[in-house]
């Protein structure tokens, strides 16, 4: 009786350590980073402007689309070399608030904790054609 007792003991420790070695079976949902405080309180300039809309896809086509796709669902033709895969977009515009995103395409995602393939387009972009792009995403994919 006492050896099942301690194999029992065994098996449950085990089974703990295994499991926050997983991350605990929380599931798939991935965390984001926070945004820093330089770009926390940072609001879309070109909020409901269709013209920034149609200038933000413009420009989403000419520097994003290769590796999130034309419909931003992070499955551009350049996404199969990538590893990580890039962002679906889609989801990123449902889930998050405009600073986020641009502090992402701003900043680069090895800047952000995320992929380093992602590069900042801070040098690239002004700063109204980044919030364009965040403008558009936000316009067809967001909340």
């Amino acid at each position: 009786m006492k050896k099942t007792g301690w194999t029992l003991f065994f098996v449950l420790v085990l089974s703990a350590l295994v499991l926050s070695a997983c991350g605990g079976g929380g599931g798939s949902a991935k965390t984001r980073p926070s945004v820093p405080a330089d770009f926390a309180g940072l609001t879309d300039p070109y909020l409901g402007q269709a013209d920034a809309v149609a200038a933000g896809e413009a420009l989403f086509k000419t520097n994003c689309a290769s590796c999130h796709g034309d419909a931003a669902k992070g499955d551009g033709p350049a996404a199969a070399a990538l590893d990580p895969a890039p962002a679906n977009l889609q989801n990123t515009a449902a889930e998050t608030e405009p600073a986020y995103m641009y502090w992402v395409i701003h900043e680069g995602g090895a800047a952000a904790g995320l992929s380093s393939s992602m590069v900042s387009y801070a040098g690239i972009l002004t700063e109204d054609q980044i919030w364009q792009i965040v403008t558009y995403l936000e316009a067809t994919y967001g909340k």
